[in-house]
């Protein structure tokens, strides 16, 4: 458990040093593109992981591929990793920084299942009656699943609203099979 406490105090860390600057949007798209570039391309994996690398050579390879492109703060972030021996937690430092800003932004995500694809008008509704529920802005992740039949089932964080037609017939099917009769 101790690196997610490390992974969380950096990312803590990063989540100060953007609300000084009032880039803490903006720090977590950078910090989601570089740890993404670090993800999918293993020669850049490889380089800022070699023991055989010095660590000024990592962090001038993070400070040219920057350059121009993300605020000196942010790079300097960057290279205090390096400078750490802490790249290696780079998507977990990222994927916790999204959540420190959802919180700090009052946003929570939204999982939203229907039987088809939602169309605009629908998707601003969903998302209006969401946001009065849960009191916070929500950001919607869609998908489709047939199974459904029809209606909606949501998740947010642990709770689940299944508000689908399939469920509504399975409770309907089970209250018939365990209804008793009256009679006389």
């Amino acid at each position: 458990m101790r690196s997610g406490t490390v992974v969380r105090n950096y990312a803590e860390a990063l989540l100060a040093l953007a609300e000084r600057r009032d880039a803490v949007e903006l720090y977590g798209t950078l910090l989601d593109a570089v740890a993404g570039a670090v993800g999918v391309e293993p020669k850049l994996q490889q380089v800022l992981a070699s023991p055989r690398v010095h660590k000024d050579q990592k962090k001038r390879l993070l400070r040219d591929g920057l350059e121009g492109r993300a605020p000196e703060p942010f790079v300097r972030y960057l290279e205090s990793l390096v400078q750490r021996g802490r790249q290696d937690l780079l998507g977990d430092i990222a994927r916790e920084y999204e959540l420190l800003v959802d919180a700090h932004l009052g946003r929570v995500h939204a999982g939203v299942t229907t039987a088809r694809d939602v169309d605009e008008d629908l998707a601003r509704s969903i998302v209006a009656e969401l946001a009065r529920v849960a009191g916070k802005e929500v950001l919607p992740h869609y998908r489709s699943d047939p199974a459904l039949l029809g209606g909606v089932v949501v998740r947010i964080g642990d709770r689940v609203f299944d508000g689908s037609l399939r469920r509504r017939l399975r409770l309907l099917r089970y209250r018939m099979l365990h209804s008793r009769t009256g009679g006389a």
